[in-house]
Formats: C-alpha cells, sequence, structure tokens
C-alpha cells in the first residue's frame, strides 16, 4: 500500500484561540536555573513545547535523559538529530537530585532515542528510575518511553522498576506514520502499549498529534486501537511546526473537534482524555494518578 508524501504548504496563520503564555515568574526563574546549573536537558526547550512557560512558572518539567540528540529524525519533532555523545553516568543522580531540590511530588521522564546502543537506552533509564526513588521515596513518576524497537528485554527493565504511569506516544494516525516518525511503526508502538498492559503495568498512556492531514474516521480509528491494548489515557493535541524545515501544518483543529474527540474517547472507556490544541503528553499529567 502507497504511503501518502505530506508535501510542503504555504504556512497557515495561527488562530486566535491558540494562544501560548510567555515564561515568567519565580518559579520559572529558579526552574531555568537549575536546569542551567545542572546541565539537564527537558523536552521542555528541546521539543520547543508550547506549555513551557506554563508549567515552568508553576515549578513542573519534564526532564529528557540520555542526551539532547536523537538517532532518529521524525518530520514533527523539534529535538536535534545526529551522533549521540556517550552515556553520561552521573546523569541519574542529576536528575534525582534535582528533583529533590525542587521539591517535584510528581515527575515525568522522557528520553531521546538511541538506537545507537545495544540496549536502547533502557538499563541508564532504569538506572534513572532507580536513583529518583532513593533521594525521592515520596515522589511518584511518569516514564515517555521510546519504543526500544519493540524488544521485549528493554522494555522489562522499565516494568521492573515500576513507575506508576508508562506512556509511549502513537504520535499519528497509522496512514501517516511512515512520513512523520520514519524509522517508527504503528503495530510496533501498539505491540510495546500492550506488552506494557500485558504485564501488569497498571496505568498505560499514549498520545497523538492533530493537523497533519489525518481525518476525523482515521483519529477514531487510533483511539480505538488504543483501547483494544488496553489503554488508560490519552492526549490528544495541535501539531505546531517547530521550524520551517519540518513538516507543515495542514490544519488548524477547531477547540469543538478536540471536545467531540474527547467525548468519543471517555465514550470508549478510556480513564482519562486530555483534548486540545495545546495539549501535550505531559501536561497536567499529575492528573491522571487517578
Amino acid at each position: 500500500m502507497e504511503t501518502e508524501t505530506l508535501t510542503p504548504l504555504k504556512a497557515i496563520p495561527k488562530p486566535k484561540w491558540l494562544r501560548v503564555k510567555l515564561p515568567t515568574g519565580k518559579k520559572y526563574t529558579e526552574l531555568r536555573s537549575l536546569v542551567d546549573t545542572y546541565k539537564l536537558n527537558t523536552i521542555c526547550t528541546s521539543g520547543s513545547c508550547p506549555n513551557m512557560g506554563e508549567c515552568w512558572s508553576e515549578g513542573t518539567a519534564t526532564f529528557m535523559i540520555l542526551g539532547n540528540v536523537c538517532t532518529r529524525s521524525c518530520g514533527f519533532c523539534g529535538v536535534k538529530t545526529g551522533r549521540p555523545d556517550t552515556i553520561d553516568w552521573d546523569e541519574p543522580d542529576k536528575v534525582a537530585r534535582s528533583i529533590k531540590l525542587m521539591n517535584i511530588k510528581h515527575a515525568v521522564i522522557t528520553s531521546v532515542d538511541r538506537d545507537d546502543l545495544k540496549d536502547m537506552g533502557s538499563i541508564a533509564w532504569a538506572e534513572t528510575i532507580k536513583a529518583i526513588r532513593r533521594m525521592n521515596p515520596e515522589t511518584t513518576l511518569e516514564t515517555l518511553i521510546p519504543d526500544f524497537q519493540g524488544v521485549e528485554r528493554n522494555i522489562d527493565r522499565i516494568i521492573e522498576v515500576h513507575p506508576e504511569v508508562v506512556s509511549h506516544n502513537m504520535e499519528t494516525v497509522k496512514r501517516l506514520t511512515r512520513e512523520v516518525r520514519i524509522q517508527a511503526k504503528y503495530e510496533r508502538s501498539l505491540g510495546v502499549l500492550k506488552y506494557l498492559k500485558d504485564q501488569g503495568m497498571q496505568r498505560t498512556k499514549s498520545g497523538i498529534m492533530l493537523g497533519l492531514g489525518e481525518t476525523e474516521t482515521e483519529v477514531v480509528q487510533t483511539l480505538e486501537d488504543l483501547r483494544n491494548v488496553g489503554l488508560d489515557i490519552v492526549t490528544i493535541g495541535q501539531y505546531l511546526q517547530p521550524s520551517k524545515r519540518h513538516l507543515p501544518v495542514k490544519e488548524f483543529i477547531f477547540p469543538e473537534q478536540f471536545q467531540k474527540y474527547e467525548k468519543i474517547g471517555l465514550e470508549m472507556g478510556f480513564r482519562h482524555v486530555e483534548s486540545g490544541a495545546l495539549v501535550r503528553s505531559s501536561y497536567k499529567a499529575q492528573k491522571h494518578l487517578t
């Protein structure tokens, strides 16, 4: 079956309802200083997240481990692509210490893809979670993991340290996966989420972006696919082009359509559905513990 090619389009102006809060406030300044001092990576900055100002002002952030250079070159993602540095084995303690200094009650950890490593970075993932547990025994954790190429032993390392929420993003509908995610596979991502649930993870989560040319029927089918593998939590947000080098926005989705998808998802049986233009996978993540 042929895959549709996403051809460059003239930039569509952002609608009036799409407004991003600028970074301000004491909490934002404190967190910015902490991230710079410990040379930490966050998906907030590397991924050009539109919620950075709001979240950082509230004293929360999503930490990105295993460096800030990804081995994959997804068409939607603002994270740098190339040959990553060697693993910093002091990073787990740095992240754990920062969480303690920030007095974070619920931490979100994600990473770049490390297809250059035999274990895909899963050992460093496990060591980071262990370090956070040692220094912050009361802190709950969400881990937004890569697919680890579907290798079960690598996924098992996450399961063994048992974060409260495990997330892996589908990002888009099946038809557009090859263009949007390039090295990823739709069925493989579904398989990762199914495996996590089958192995006893209580809260599994995924996210998709809209505005890349998908149809409503395809979005609903993706939601059905996710429910069929037992997924608990789904986030649905508007794709925003990080730069002119990335895939163009084909459509800005109206707020009413996001509300419709939320209603559909809840009727399917998802525990939580976060659906809105500025929703991202880790946005308001603490809500997803219930």
